[in-house]
Parts: C-alpha cells; structure tokens; sequence
C-alpha cells in the first residue's frame, strides 16, 4: 500500500522484486501469517503506530529461514523454522532482523506459532505482569470469542482462575464455553452487570480484560470488585471510553494500560521471555489457539473484511502458498 485508507480502496497485491536480506537480517519464506483487527487500523492510518509508506502489512510471520544478510552470525540457520513480529508478512519472502527472530518448537505448526505471538504474548504480559492475576482470583474477558479474548480465556485457566466471558451471538458464547470459560454471556441480550453480578455473589471480578472499549467500557467497569485490576487492551468498538475517577477511588481498583509493543520496545529481551512462556504453556495442553480459517494471499482483503465486521471467531492465518 501506498497511502493509508480502508483496506478495499489502499490494499493491492503486486509483483515486486525479490527483497534482499541487509546487514544483520535474514530473509524467510513466509509460511504463515496472522491476520488482527489492529491489522485494519494501521492500514487506515488510525493505530498507535502509524505505517512507513510504501507498506506491507502483516506482523505476526511465521517463516523459514532461506538466506542470511551480512553479519548474521550465530542467527537462525538456514531452513530453520522461526516466528518474528516485523511488518511485510503479506508475502510470499520478507526480510527480517535476526536478533528478533524467535524459535518455533518442533510440535507447534507455522499457522498455530503466528496465531500465538501477539495474543497470547499480550495476554502472558497483561494478565502475569501487568495484573498480576492469581489461581483462585475471576477474570472478565470482554470479546472472548476473538483472537485476543480467546487466548486470554485460555491463559486465564492455565493461571487458576475462575472465568468469565462476553460475547456477541449464541454462537460465539458457545466458543467462549468451548475454550474453558466457567460461563458466557450474550452481551447483546442480557444486562452484563446484573448477569456477572449474579454468577459472582455481588463481589465483583478482579481482573476484567477488556479489548472493546466504548459501551462495553462503561458497563464493566462498574464491576471491578475492591482492589480489582481493569485491563485496557485496546478499542475495537471503535469509542474510548471515560473512567470517572470518584469511582475508581471509591472501590479502590486500578485501571491499567497495556501495551505489549512498547514494552517490547523498552524491554527487547522481554520478547523472548514472554514467547518462552506461551511454548511452555503450549507444551503442557494448557494452551492451543484457536483458528477460524488458513487463507491463500489472495482472500486476505476477504478476511480483513470479515474481521472487521466481526464476522470471525479466535484467528485467521494467511498461508501464502495455500
């Protein structure tokens, strides 16, 4: 893409020369990407970070080493299969820096590692660091249906915590129920706060995930229990909300930022570490992501339509050579 805008009207798939691997850098087939609402966002020029055009999106990239640049040293080998978060995964090659690039273990498959590394890498650092969520405590997750709100059920669970889930549609309450949370609710038909009260003996949740923002923001703050954590995600309902501060105070709960990127930008070493995490996790069954379809390149306009009208449940992966 050369400019910013709505995926239909900016997005075009071209034929360009092959990209050669720089100093320090690695050159991967791709072999999976994974697709995210921040996805759109960044394409319309409306994300935190905003895209350096000409851009390819795509940063969740699982690939196969196939060249190395100059300098590479004891980097990734060649046909090793590694995952890196580094825009350009909308294609068939795309180089990326060695020292970022990450392991993929031998049981995890190409599509599942590229589903993983941003929601579940966010979820080890929202709810492990950021709220310090404990076995025994209850975990709200707004949209747990989605690519963010699954992993976060599911990371939830493998902490020991009693979980609860909103989502839109019986279908997708289904899912939420599927991936292990204790119960879910259609925020469409009933009143989220009477409901959560309800299952919660008027205490409260002490950690409430929420990735919507908006009308959803205003309904669930309200039940933060005392001394509870309220994870700002991220904003897909498109309005950010306000919190009233005499409220905050009253129950004495802490709304808390998430920013996985960021961090990552201050803390480089944390990328590895929180990776290292989600493959234990992976490792023990605790965790598996959840993925809705494997497209061909072709279809990814196709499925940024789809998950921006919410149309898609847990992840989906483009596989270039589908």
């Amino acid at each position: 893409m050369d400019e910013v805008g709505d995926p239909a009207d900016v997005l075009r798939q071209v034929e360009v020369p092959d990209p050669e691997p720089g100093p320090g850098e690695v050159l991967l087939k791709v072999d999976a990407c994974g697709l995210k609402f921040p996805d759109i966002l960044q394409i319309q020029g409306r994300y935190q970070v905003k895209p350096t055009l000409p851009f390819v999106p795509g940063d969740e990239i699982a690939g196969t080493v196939v060249a190395h640049g100059p300098g590479v040293g004891d980097g990734p080998a060649l046909g090793e299969r590694v995952l890196a978060m580094a825009p350009g995964g909308m294609a068939d090659l795309v180089a990326v820096a060695a020292d970022r690039c990450l392991p993929i273990p031998d049981q995890m498959s190409s599509e599942q590692a590229s589903a993983m590394l941003v929601n579940y890498g966010t979820g080890v650092f929202a709810l492990r660091n950021r709220a310090r969520l404990e076995a025994g405590e209850t975990l709200l997750v707004t949209a747990a249906a989605g690519g963010v709100g699954s992993a976060a059920i599911q990371l939830g669970k493998a902490i020991g915590a009693t979980v609860y889930g909103l989502a839109g549609g019986e279908e997708k309450v289904a899912v939420a129920k599927e991936l292990g949370a204790d119960d879910a609710f259609d925020y469409r038909q009933v009143d989220i706060v009477k409901s959560i009260r309800s299952v919660t003996d008027g205490q409260g949740i002490d950690v409430v995930y929420d990735a919507v923002g908006g009308d959803i923001f205003d309904q669930v703050r309200r039940l933060v229990a005392w001394d509870g954590r309220l994870l700002i995600i991220g904003f897909t309902s498109g309005r950010i909300a306000d919190a009233p501060t005499n409220h905050i105070l009253l129950k004495n709960y802490s709304i808390v930022g998430v920013h996985w990127g960021a961090h990552l930008a201050r803390r480089s070493e944390a990328l590895a570490q929180d990776w290292d995490s989600v493959v234990e996790l992976f490792g023990t069954g605790k965790v598996d992501p959840l993925i809705s379809s494997v497209r061909p390149l072709d279809e990814a306009l196709q499925a940024l339509g789809e998950i921006g009208s919410r149309r898609t449940v847990g992840k989906v992966v483009i596989r270039p050579d589908a």
